[in-house]
């Protein structure tokens, strides 16, 4: 069975959420043929990465950047991954403070090193924490389960 790994950082409640929304997409009731692995940036390492069919990576928006979090991961992950995950599916959903800019193109820059394939374009929400915030991210963990399900990628 195919393996959705997804990978973010949550610092507060809200951040919480909404990588809960992502992971209950994924997990939703329709599809079946995914095993969807939630980590931790801090407790992912390159064997998960090499086991995944697809990834989907979250993180804040610090100082203009991906979170430390995020960064430690690639930093673990980059060489021991770097040629046997050319191609892997890739989503991105960044909460930014301002714009969310600095952080989306710092992740881009380092998956596009690891030759990673995104499959959709990053979701970037800016500013304080909303509920409709909920729904696009849910859609996202679906669209990858799904596309994962049905073999698309």
């Amino acid at each position: 069975m195919p393996t959705l790994l997804i990978v973010s950082h949550t610092p507060s409640p809200n951040t919480e959420r909404l990588t809960r929304a992502v992971a209950d997409g994924a997990r939703d009731s329709s599809i079946e043929g995914v095993i969807v692995d939630l980590r931790s940036p801090f407790d992912t390492g390159p064997d998960h990465v090499l086991g995944a069919n697809a990834i989907i990576l979250g993180t804040t928006e610090n100082f203009g950047y991906m979170n430390g979090a995020l960064k430690d991961f690639f930093e673990r992950i980059y060489y021991p991954c770097l040629e046997p995950t050319q191609g892997l599916p890739y989503a991105l959903f960044v909460k930014g403070g301002l714009d969310g800019t600095g952080a989306r193109s710092s992740v881009e820059r380092i998956v596009s090193g690891l030759k990673w394939k995104a499959v959709q374009e990053p979701l970037v929400m800016k500013g304080k924490y909303r509920d409709e915030w909920l729904e696009p991210l849910q859609a996202l963990g679906m669209a990858m389960a799904a596309g994962l399900e049905a073999g698309i990628f």
